[in-house]
């Protein structure tokens, strides 16, 4: 019999504010509380009480099944707001740079009062930080919500650990909203943080000190990476800086924070968005203006009248939250989205794929996008990165899925607003349009380097790494961004007519999560009889003279984006046609990209 193995994990409680803190909060778990408990937030107070007895100190602790590990004693604190306005707070695990015990043994599981259940967190070794176990959340005045921690040592832990020591805090963090912070992303246990450091990706600090992962404000949008599942721990287990060779790549994603926007109107009639200062025309339907965006939590859900007009200002009633943010039931924090058009793990099969699922979804630059796979396939090999034992590490809580309509959309407004391409000084006037990819080989990531209204095949003029004249065809006009979103193949999104399934290679629809159903062919009446706020149809139709071409009982499904050898007016972020034009088919085949959605 084997003997089983000891370690020492103790948790240290503390609380922290960026606003104007009022004595240190903060309570080791085996002494009582120190300090005045309470922090001011504007006009109001967040206190935080940490109930005393019992507590998580796990000295001489065995590995213990997941069962088991919710049988031992937890840690309690509550939150409440004693103030007369809204506060704003997380719960993060800070670690001890001390330790001595890899996270990667350290299972955990946080609930609270108010129904938040973080469920069964493997913690997973990026390098010693601070990461989120809660989201943001808010109190109303005089609400509170009391916590509940449950922390042990993983029964796969071997005898490896003995010896060794892991200490951690808990931290609540409370905000002033109005900074417009985005909700931080939400890793899969497959994915690694990674930024760019002008050469190469490397490993990202997770907990963004220094903004050193992601700043929105920069236009520094998260990625992150999925690797080859032989290579996998030593990445995850590397520091912080090391370089993630591209070879040991497989798929590659942009964090899409949950978001509330508005469109304004210069004139009280025409809403092209605001001028604001990135542009130094009056917006028009071939060159609008800024998209509002502010960043929200998720338990934020606003349904205003996504519009306003700029002279009057915004109001309450004017936001709008995409509905590519709630997924069936579940209100996400944000949405991961793959970085280029979908490639195969057989680039080199005919059309990059062809119309098969026996290949597996990739997504990397410099490839050959997967191309003339119908609806049905496409949307079934994007499911299978959720699959039991996948090759990408991602967990069964993340829902990878073929990009839905509004997904599409609320990256094209994200880049409209003064986060994306719009924000960008480095282009002005009419380059603040998405440059497109006129790659005749159909390769992901390429660029012409400048609008044109030229047709043909013009190839690869610039890769997707290449300041300006290649990043400008990102969402973001530098590397951060998205790319493939204008020229490009034609990619197919789950947006369909009326749950017509036509020659899609469907037999029956999906579950409704996975598609947007429109109930009409006019966009003033999409859905269910009225406009279809956030999903890039009437709202942006025209925008940057794109193409608007709704589905149809002949043609029930929408591609986005693509038509690398057709003119400057065929194509765009803000495209969306179907099929029709096409003889039945999109030109070159027609794409597809991924989302993933961790719940």
């Amino acid at each position: 019999m084997s003997k089983k193995k000891y370690i020492i994990i103790s948790v240290v409680v503390i609380l922290i504010s960026v606003l104007a803190l009022v004595g240190a909060s903060y309570a080791l778990l085996t002494i009582s509380l120190e300090g005045d408990k309470e922090i001011t937030l504007k006009a109001g107070i967040l206190k935080v009480d940490f109930i005393e007895g019992d507590n998580i100190n796990l000295e001489n602790t065995a590995p213990m099944s997941d069962k088991e590990g919710l049988k031992t004693t937890p840690y309690t604190f509550t939150v409440t707001n004693t103030g007369n306005i809204d506060a704003y707070y997380h719960v993060s695990l800070e670690e001890d740079s001390n330790n001595t015990l890899s996270n990667n043994y350290i299972k955990m599981r946080l609930t609270g009062s108010n129904g938040y259940d973080s469920g069964i967190i493997k913690v997973n070794n990026y390098g010693v930080g601070t990461f989120e176990i809660r989201g943001e959340d808010i109190l109303e005045p005089s609400d509170k919500v009391t916590y509940t921690l449950y922390m042990w040592l993983d029964e796969k832990a071997g005898n490896e650990v003995q010896g060794t020591i892991y200490q951690s805090k808990i931290v609540v963090t409370s905000y002033d909203r109005e900074q417009n912070n985005p909700s931080a992303p939400m890793l899969d246990d497959g994915m690694i943080p990674v930024t760019y450091d002008g050469s190469n990706w490397v490993k990202a600090d997770r907990t963004n000190l220094n903004n050193s992962w992601y700043n929105y404000d920069d236009l520094m949008w998260a990625n992150a990476v999925t690797v080859s599942e032989s290579i996998r721990d030593t990445y995850k287990n590397a520091s912080v800086g090391t370089v993630v060779n591209m070879d040991d790549i497989e798929t590659m994603w942009v964090w899409i924070p949950r978001y509330s926007y508005s469109i304004g109107s210069e004139d009280g009639t025409n809403y092209y968005g605001k001028q604001g200062t990135f542009l130094s025309t009056t917006p028009t339907q071939a060159l609008p203006g800024e998209i509002d965006v502010k960043f929200i939590s998720e338990n934020t859900k606003d349904r205003g009248t996504a519009k306003y007009i700029v002279s009057e200002g915004l109001k309450d009633n004017n936001w709008y939250t995409p509905d590519a943010f709630t997924f069936g039931d579940e209100e996400l924090r944000g949405i991961w989205v793959g970085k280029f058009e979908t490639s195969s793990s057989n680039p080199s099969a005919s059309y990059g794929g062809s119309n098969t699922t026996e290949l597996d979804p990739m997504i990397k630059p410099n490839v050959t996008s997967w191309r003339y796979i119908n609806v049905s396939n496409a949307f079934n090999v994007s499911l299978k990165m959720n699959n039991n034992g996948n090759r990408y590490g991602i967990e069964s809580t993340t829902d990878t899925h073929m990009m839905k309509n509004s997904e599409w959309a609320v990256v094209a407004y994200l880049s409209q607003s003064k986060y994306g391409k719009l924000g960008n000084t480095n282009f002005t006037g009419a380059n603040k349009e998405i440059y497109q990819n006129k790659s005749d080989k159909y390769i992901t990531g390429c660029s012409y380097g400048s609008l044109s209204n030229s047709n043909g095949d013009l190839g690869c003029q610039y890769q997707y790494n290449v300041e300006i004249n290649g990043t400008g065809a990102s969402t973001t006009g530098n590397i951060y961004g998205i790319y493939d979103m204008s020229g490009g193949v034609y990619e197919y999104v789950m947006g369909n007519y009326n749950d017509v399934v036509g020659n899609s290679g469907f037999t029956s629809m999906s579950d409704s999560k996975y598609y947007d159903k429109y109930t009409s062919d006019n966009i003033l009446t999409a859905c269910n009889g009225s406009v279809c706020l956030s999903h890039g149809l009437n709202e942006t139709a025209g925008w940057y003279s794109s193409y608007r071409i709704m589905v149809n009982e002949a043609y029930p499904w929408l591609i986005r984006g693509g038509g690398y050898a057709t003119s400057l007016t065929d194509t765009g972020i803000f495209n969306f046609t179907t099929s029709s034009s096409f003889g039945g088919r999109p030109a070159t085949g027609g794409s597809f990209r991924l989302v993933a959605a961790i719940k």
